[in-house]
């Protein structure tokens, strides 16, 4: 009995202890600002400490969590100082963050770790993940644009492309101008497999002090990437959503069908051939814009779902995504699936332990490469069906090879399928061996295949578009790359100095392998498997590449110091040893790095005076590399493709194939570097609301790997015909400016206004081969002449060729120019720069820089109670593109409205536009009529977003709803006679507009909903 009695006591003492314990449970609620300038802070994470309870804020930085009287709350925000307040038995706890900001007090993520500011000595710049979540870009990168000083983008309209980014202009010939795209620790050359949403911050690193930890892949720039992460609190569901369409922007008006005609009767009376259309030219009326038959109004939509969540102990974020993206060609589709899943774990005090994993599916329902071209060129008079519904035949109009095709039927009959598959992910482990002593160790890497099928029917459209066998061809190319990677970090202060220490190993490997496969008489069949439905016997080969799988591996170790002393003076000094396998037999290589910094602005001789709240100066050297070449470029290797290289020989017939030489080497090839230097101030004035960054900077690619023409004789059929060598120097010098302006009018009115502008120059300081130059950007160029050219002295990929000082009149002009025997009357007049007497290719002068000088953007915000409005404006200025379109003829082209406008057509009617024969072997050559200034201005992006009330949602069980209205590329601002001056290509055929799919502006609505 009395050991019943005892246990009913316990039992009673314990249910006491409970309902006291939760009886001492309070609801606290309250509101999160900023300190500074009373803006409300969203997604504040509010924790109970010692516990696994906490919650977020929510959109207006309300939040509401159940603790004991007696706790204690953590309040943590990226960018702000933690804040710690003791319950004390209040119901209502309003917080006001400090921002550790006084900007040099941030913390900003680095190569293999984070830094404050203030003790960063390199140029930085980080855009936080709302920003990029509030662009219409279907890549993340594209959002970049305009907001980083010294960061060009380029983008292409083509759905599911990826935009061409260079970070302080172009330093490499022959090497890939890529970026090093870090996420979440792994290496990779692209991140279309990232959805936008899932990204926390992208961080620019720029100057060598910066890069030079990445060392053999960092020349080009580096980019890191981190995704997001769990908080500790109840899970939070965010679903984003918009809806819009894509519309061509600056359509190029091409001559109707009457003009058309009278156009091409005035060709042939100049080569004396009969009109083709005498009798009556106004006949054909306006006929067909081939533009608005072609091109739509395109759909596109973008969902994005995510939870994320946890406790101290393990947190989570998971996401899936959506785009369906029409391209403004009919027929063009892009679709993109991602899944986004990270976790992290703390089992011990001393352990954290996680992985990060994403997946990417695409398919894309592909357009012919010329369809641009063939609508620019397209014969206006022919019909797109005729009444019996057969197609317009351009034969049946007497027009000639050049313009005989009917785009319509060229979409219709084009069956092309692209599929992506791609795996990504990362694991780590970080363990506290003692305090302040950290190892971490990552292993990550992907797994990707992509396949292009592309099928022909048998099929009859026109005279010129038509097949009696149907064919199928198959692209497959698949990746296989790793990265294993361990650090010790070692920090350590000591009274006024702090040190933080990283030695670390790196070993990476990536394969890649690719095969080509064609069959003939291939029935369609209509499940679209096609490649298992041919019959035996056909005609069908496959074709492998040389050497396949092609493997490159590489291993380093590294090491980095920062010091500082009492946040006056800062040291941070790096190395890096490297070797990789496509420089073998010297594959090794070291990389250093050093900058100071002096925090001017906390010496005492400052402390009485009032302008900066804060000032440091900084300068640094380094040294990087460029990996990125094609693979063994000191291996001389063969093409052995039987599509290009087969022979028949004897009765009955052999076939042989044979073999071309692609790249004639030198014996050794050695690293191809560059040495950088950047001076740069930053600091705050007016209480901090404006900040200020500036920079100075000079990088020099030494022993650039670069083509030494040599005679096609030899049989080298390589990139640019010549012999590879580290044999030329190139310098890119210029100066970043960065502004912002932040400001709290009251408490419903918040703006900032966000500035900057990068200035470039590029040139080739020395090549051994002197002025012996490398040509390139054929494309569009008929006559045989190269419209770019490399050489010493000069940028790299200038346009070259003839300039032009008028229009010969009469044929007398002609008979007493330096041009006789090779122009008529309406042709192109050609300076004789060299003064001979005699236009020849010596008299070819520089005609612009495709490499823009200067790059600017400015990004404002505004909030008005429950309105916020975005506006990002962009522009670049002196810089050239070439209009390869006009001349890029082969018979009856059609010509633009501006063209038929101002052509000479007869004595005194044009002394700047040449007559309709512009296709000729002398017209047609690269000349300064084609070059145009590429500068413009464009409204990037405009976003209108709403915000419903806090307590509208209240009974919803809805956390935050915001509506937006979005506006991209709506406004563009040129002189240039095209769709678009922003023209991309590779590095030798930058700038030249031929057959370029153009941009488009973007109107969507979306939805922002938080649970």
């Amino acid at each position: 009995m009395k050991r019943i009695f005892t246990i009913s006591g316990l039992v009673l003492f314990c249910f006491f202890f409970i309902n006291t314990a939760f009886a001492q449970n309070i609801t606290i609620k309250g509101k999160v600002t900023d300190a500074a300038t009373g803006e409300s802070l969203i997604g504040v994470s509010v924790a109970v400490k010692g516990t696994t309870t906490g919650t977020q804020t929510d959109v207006n930085g309300a939040y509401s969590v159940a603790a004991p009287s007696t706790a204690t709350l953590a309040f943590t925000y990226i960018g702000y100082a933690t804040q710690n307040v003791t319950v004390n038995g209040r119901n209502i706890i309003n917080v006001q963050l400090v921002a550790q900001a006084n900007e040099l007090q941030q913390v900003v993520v680095i190569g293999y770790g984070t830094q404050r500011k203030v003790d960063n000595t390199g140029s930085v710049a980080t855009v936080k993940g709302a920003d990029i979540e509030k662009q219409a870009s279907t890549n993340p990168l594209s959002a970049l644009e305009g907001k980083v000083a010294g960061v060009e983008i380029i983008a292409s309209g083509q759905p599911g492309s990826s935009p061409t980014i260079n970070i302080r202009g172009l330093g490499t010939v022959y090497g890939n101008n890529q970026l090093l795209y870090v996420v979440d620790g792994v290496w990779y050359n692209d991140v279309s497999f990232l959805n936008n949403a899932d990204i926390e911050t992208l961080t620019v690193l720029k100057d060598a002090s910066s890069t030079a930890i990445y060392g053999i892949r960092a020349a080009n720039g580096v980019v890191l990437i981190t995704t997001k992460h769990g908080k500790a609190g109840k899970p939070v569901i965010s679903f984003n959503n918009y809806e819009g369409w894509q519309s061509v922007t600056n359509q190029v008006q091409m001559a109707n069908g009457t003009q058309y005609a009278t156009l091409i009767n005035e060709l042939y009376t100049e080569n004396g051939i009969t009109p083709a259309f005498s009798s009556n030219p106004a006949q054909y009326g306006t006929g067909t814009n081939w533009y608005d038959q072609i091109l739509r109004n395109a759909f596109v939509s973008n969902s994005q779902l995510s939870v994320s969540g946890g406790t101290d102990k393990y947190t989570y974020n998971y996401s899936v995504g959506y785009l369906d993206q029409d391209g403004i060609v009919k027929t063009n589709n892009f679709k993109k699936y991602t899944i986004h899943v990270v976790n992290d774990f703390k089992p011990t005090k001393n352990l954290r332990l996680g992985f990060s994993l994403s997946g990417q599916s695409s398919e894309s329902a592909d357009i012919n490469n010329g369809i641009f071209h063939q609508m620019y060129t397209a014969a206006p008079i022919v019909p797109v069906y005729y009444n019996n519904g057969k197609y317009g035949d351009p034969t049946d109009y007497n027009i000639g090879g050049g313009a005989n095709y009917n785009p319509q039927a060229t979409i219709d009959f084009f069956n092309q399928r692209s599929t992506n598959k791609r795996f990504t992910g990362s694991v780590y482990g970080e363990y506290d061996i003692l305090k302040g002593l950290k190892f971490r160790t990552s292993f990550g890497g992907d797994v990707a295949q992509a396949e292009v099928r592309d099928y022909q029917p048998i099929y009859y459209a026109t005279s010129g578009q038509q097949s009696a066998t149907s064919s199928l061809g198959l692209n497959h190319t698949e990746n296989r790359n790793w990265i294993w990677e361990n650090t010790l970090t070692y920090d350590k202060t000591i009274g006024k100095h702090k040190i933080t220490a990283l030695a670390g190993y790196s070993a990476q490997r990536a394969a890649s392998t690719y095969a080509t496969a064609f069959a003939d008489s291939v029935p369609d069949a209509k499940s679209g498997n096609l490649h298992t439905s041919y019959p035996a016997g056909v005609n069908q080969g496959i074709y492998y590449r040389p050497g396949d799988p092609l493997v490159t591996t590489e291993v380093s170790q590294f090491a980095r110091v920062n010091y500082s002393y009492n946040d006056r003076y800062l040291l941070n000094a790096s190395i890096r040893h490297d070797g990789a396998s496509e420089f073998y037999p010297t594959p090794y290589g070291w990389f250093p790095s050093i900058g100071a910094g002096w925090v001017i602005s906390n010496e005492d001789f400052m402390k009485n005076q009032h302008v900066f709240s804060n000032l440091k100066l900084r300068a640094s050297y380094g040294v990087v590399g460029n990996a990125v070449v094609p693979i063994n470029p000191s291996t001389l290797t063969v093409t052995n493709d039987p599509t290009q290289y087969t022979a028949i020989f004897g009765t009955p017939p052999t076939t042989i194939n044979g073999i071309s030489v692609n790249t004639v080497v030198p014996p050794t090839i050695t690293w191809e570097k560059a040495e950088a230097t950047d001076i740069g101030i930053e600091g705050s004035i007016i209480n901090d609301h404006l900040t200020f960054e500036a920079d100075y900077y000079n990088r020099e690619t030494k022993n650039a790997i670069f083509n030494v023409p040599i005679p096609g004789s030899t049989g080298e059929n390589g990139p640019g015909g010549g012999i590879l060598a580290n044999q030329a120097d190139i310098r890119n010098r210029g100066f970043e400016f960065s502004l912002t302006w932040r400001q709290q009018v009251n408490k419903d009115v918040f703006y900032s206004i966000s500035p900057n502008l990068g200035i470039n120059n590029n040139v080739v300081l020395r090549v051994i081969s002197g002025n012996n130059a490398l040509y390139g950007g054929g494309n569009g160029i008929t006559n045989g002449l190269l419209a770019t050219r490399t050489v010493q002295g000069e940028p790299i990929g200038e346009f070259f060729g003839y300039k032009v000082a008028g229009i010969f009149q009469t044929a007398a002009q002609v008979a007493s120019s330096a041009q006789k025997g090779t122009a008529q009357a309406g042709d192109f007049i050609y300076q004789d720069v060299d003064g001979d007497g005699t236009i020849t290719t010596k008299d070819r002068v520089n005609l612009g820089n495709p490499n823009a000088k200067y790059g600017y953007g400015v990004n404002m915000y505004l909030k008005v109670k429950n309105f916020d409005l975005t506006i990002d404006l962009q522009g670049r200025a002196d810089v050239s593109v070439y209009n390869a379109n006009l001349a890029y003829r082969f018979g009856n082209e059609n010509f633009t409205q501006d063209f038929y406008a101002n052509r000479w057509h007869g004595p005194g009617t044009s002394n700047t536009y040449p007559s309709v024969n512009i296709g000729s072997a002398t017209d047609s050559a690269p000349n300064s009529f084609y070059v145009s200034s590429g500068s413009y201005f464009r409204v990037r992006n405009a976003q209108l977003g709403y915000t419903l009330p806090g307590d509208v949602l209240k009974n919803l069980g809805v956390r935050s709803i915001r509506f937006f209205a979005n506006a991209q590329n709506a406004i563009n601002i040129f002189g240039y006679k095209g769709f678009s001056p922003e023209i991309g290509g590779g590095t030798l055929n930058q700038g030249l507009d031929a057959n370029v799919y153009p941009l488009y502006a973007t109107y969507n609505f979306g939805v922002n909903v938080t649970f």
